[in-house]
């Protein structure tokens, strides 16, 4: 087993914590496609009901502390293919609102 100094391990706690970020600032529809663990969605879910900062705040580290007991990179691919596939829609969005416009034209 490798050893991580605490700065290694701080860092490694702040990306599961910006994991989670990520995962609050999604839809409830986009969440229950990603087949969270139950425990984790339900975290996720109280901290999108929670406005108070500090209350926050905390359940975003409760949510990194979540993070660090399941893979997280089932979650990071399942995002990346979320992005992709939003920026594929905008991209085919875009090209028919410029074949719409050239036979406006």
């Amino acid at each position: 087993m490798e050893l991580l100094s605490k700065t290694q391990k701080k860092k490694e706690a702040l990306s599961l914590q910006a994991l989670g970020e990520r995962l609050v600032a999604l839809s409830d529809e986009q969440l229950k496609n990603l087949e969270l663990p139950s425990g984790l969605l339900n975290a996720v879910t109280l901290a999108k009901k929670l406005k108070k900062h500090g209350a926050r705040l905390r359940q975003m580290q409760y949510i990194g502390a979540l993070m660090r007991k399941y893979d997280p990179q089932p979650v990071q691919e399942a995002l990346q293919r979320m992005e992709q596939g939003g920026r594929e829609q905008a991209e085919e969005h875009r090209e028919i609102e410029t074949c719409r416009d050239e036979l406006i034209a």
